[in-house]
């Protein structure tokens, strides 16, 4: 993996690695944490294709932009830094808070996704867990006054089942210090309006999504990504041991489900899915369950 760079055009850090050849592979970074949330799957994903791994505008050590602080035009941007990378297929990977950017992106560009791998990112206010229904409702300017870098680093030391290196904590704790946390709270302050108009598209996404979440997660609950799979034409949801943090607590998990899904778990048996839109009837006869899916 090269050394995290920062471009010139809106101060994006990413790091891109693996194959030279392929459909690539986009991962954007979780909060309050950065790219090296990533550290413990690169080993077992490093040869599906090229992976291009990017904080997000507003997010770990990228710079940001009030403009781009929610889900909707964060979306945007995804597909704008596609175009920027010379990307025109690809896989994308977006914990948290990637989730709905992703989701928002795979609706307006469809054709610009090969899968997308979701979890760990709030789909509706209300499915939210306690801490995070805090910071959606939150003022602007509530964290304004705080140290933004002890909080997120706080946040991940308190919902690690692992001890976070220091190295990976203090960059953490760089991606958020000052008032980038407070920036950043914009995001999801901006849930209330955007994710009614993301669950209003998701019948109409084609993109083959996977939902990879923690069982226990107390921050982003189970219920979040069943919306997802009742909503999304082609969506699956499994479930890992472990609680929010799942892509860093249950690493060697994620990084297996991930590759299997790459590789050939996100190819649906397209005739299986007409034959079922076929035979259905009513108000929901074009949204498909996982159910009625069957894998090549």
């Amino acid at each position: 993996m090269s050394p995290p760079r920062i471009s010139a055009a809106l101060e994006i850090r990413l790091a891109r690695g693996g194959r030279s050849d392929g459909t690539p592979i986009l991962l954007t970074s979780p909060w309050p944490e950065s790219i090296y949330a990533f550290r413990g799957i690169l080993p077992a994903i490093k040869e599906l294709g090229p992976l291009i791994l990017v904080d997000l505008p507003g997010f770990g050590r990228s710079g940001s932009r009030p403009d781009v602080m929610s889900p909707e035009a964060m979306g945007d941007f995804v597909i704008e830094l596609a175009v920027h990378l010379g990307v025109g297929r690809l896989h994308a990977v977006g914990p948290d808070v990637g989730t709905s950017a992703l989701l928002f992106a795979a609706a307006r560009n469809p054709a610009l996704f090969e899968s997308v791998v979701a979890g760990g990112g709030g789909t509706s206010p209300e499915l939210a867990g306690a801490g995070l229904k805090e910071l959606i409702e939150s003022p602007a300017g509530a964290f304004a006054n705080a140290e933004g870098g002890d909080i997120g680093a706080g946040i991940v030391t308190q919902s690690a089942a692992m001890k976070t290196p220091a190295a990976v904590l203090e960059d953490y704790r760089l991606s958020f210090a000052g008032r980038r946390f407070e920036e950043a709270a914009q995001f999801v302050r901006a849930y209330p309006r955007d994710l009614p108009r993301l669950k209003a598209l998701l019948p109409s996404i084609e993109t083959p999504v996977l939902v990879l979440a923690g069982r226990n997660d107390p921050i982003v609950p189970p219920p979040n990504g069943q919306l997802l799979v009742d909503l999304l034409p082609h969506c699956r949801q499994t479930f890992l041991d472990g609680g929010h943090l799942i892509w860093e607590d249950a690493a060697e998990a994620y990084s297996a489900h991930l590759a299997q899904w790459v590789q050939k778990g996100y190819r649906f048996n397209r005739r299986r899915i007409a034959r079922v839109r076929q035979s259905r009837s009513g108000s929901n006869r074009n949204v498909l369950r996982h159910s009625d899916l069957r894998l090549e």
